[in-house]
């Protein structure tokens, strides 16, 4: 059965979820601001599910109908057959967005949304499902524009960027589908293909060498995971998803089995190594991620290469970049450190810089041979690249 839905992404993003969702079979794709559309089977939304590294969630339109009011929105909701989607003892969360329309409050959108769901159990039941907004059996999302409401079914479940590998109190660190992005940005699937190395000399709780390691081995980066929004849902396709899981080991088992290119962050702060080190454990990567307590003016190639290693790679690191007052002036420093350390010692490699300070990323002192806008949350950043010839 063919089915329409939504993949949501991070402004910027679209252009390669678009890529993404185009290798993984889907059909009538169409690009747009926010995300991309398209149809497939279930085991389609799926693949992206299990496969995206860049998509924030999969949603699946299961009604649209006009929501002037609060009343039309309770009515649209409640025409549903709920029944067929899950049971009165199950868990119900609901997302809402409002543009341009007449109910504005988005907590109060949500809350109509969600009583017209467990009222229609409770009066064909004489139960109701109970509310859980951080794992729900079934999540739903109310996208309002000018009063025309699309209902989906969340298939995700909570962004798909969590992986599963990382602790979410660990300051503020970037986003793994920010990590995916900057990374195929940059071109590292085919370096690491052709046995090139990656160093990241700030990295932090090492989100950007664990998106690279994931890549190099061709990990699904939803492998790991334990909770999508459709293992709840009552209409889920269990054996399609164990098959795809199956198959998504399968291909990293085989990839194991072949030379890996050298992967490795450094940081001169211990805690972060620390806690990335753990991030390297949970995420499979032992063995493949080498991180090491080590400043930045120390950073050489020569640390990760083997002798059969080609004396090439890519160097990428995400500084950080003055988002307080007076903060850029003290940073300038750390940027002409990071440009000092490419020319001198990454000759013949690619560097990397991604930064929201442009004015930070000319104390680097080298010309840029590209520019790329992304968006690090409501940050408009931009990832440089610098040839070291």
């Amino acid at each position: 059965m063919i089915r329409k839905f939504f993949a949501t992404a991070a402004k910027g993003m679209e252009p390669l979820l678009l890529e993404e969702i185009q290798a993984l079979g889907a059909q009538d794709i169409q690009s747009s601001v926010g995300g991309v559309a398209f149809q497939g089977t279930l085991e389609t939304a799926y693949k992206v599910c299990l496969w995206s590294r860049v998509a924030s969630r999969v949603l699946m339109p299961i009604s649209e109908f006009g929501a002037p009011t609060p009343e039309k929105l309770y009515g649209g909701v409640r025409q549903i057959r709920w029944s067929q989607h899950m049971r009165p003892d199950q868990t119900l969360a609901v997302d809402f967005t409002s543009i341009r329309s007449a109910i504005t409050h988005t907590q109060f959108g949500a809350q109509k949304t969600k009583d017209a769901v467990v009222d229609q159990f409770q009066s064909i039941a004489g139960s109701r499902p109970s509310v859980d907004l951080a794992r729900p059996d079934l999540r739903l999302n109310i996208y309002l524009k000018e009063n025309h409401a699309i209902l989906s079914i969340d298939l995700s479940g909570d962004g798909l960027h969590r992986r599963g590998y990382r602790q979410q109190d660990t300051g503020a660190p970037l986003r793994e589908s920010l990590a995916a992005a900057i990374l195929l940005h940059a071109g590292w699937p085919k370096i690491a293909e052709q046995g090139g190395g990656l160093i990241d000399p700030m990295c932090g709780s090492a989100t950007l060498p664990i998106e690279a390691g994931l890549m190099a081995t061709q990990t699904a980066p939803g492998l790991n995971r334990d909770y999508f929004g459709f293992l709840g849902w009552l209409q889920h396709d269990a054996p399609a998803w164990e098959r795809l899981k199956a198959e998504a080991q399968s291909i990293r088992e085989q990839r194991m089995k072949k030379p890996l290119p050298p992967i490795a962050g450094f940081d001169e702060d211990f805690r972060a190594i620390h806690g990335g080190i753990q991030n390297v454990e949970r995420a499979g990567m032992r063995g493949i991620v080498h991180l090491e307590k080590r400043e930045l003016n120390l950073t050489q190639p020569l640390s990760i290469s083997s002798p059969t290693a080609q004396p090439r790679g890519i160097f990428i690191v995400n500084p950080p970049y003055g988002e307080r007052m007076g903060e850029e002036e003290a940073l300038g420093e750390l940027y002409t450190k990071i440009g000092d350390t490419l020319k001198q010692k990454f000759k013949g490699w690619e560097g990397y810089v991604f930064t929201g300070s442009p004015e930070l990323s000319k104390k680097i002192g080298l010309k840029a041979s590209k520019r790329i806008v992304l968006f690090n949350g409501p940050i408009e950043c931009r990832l440089f690249k610098f040839e070291l010839y």
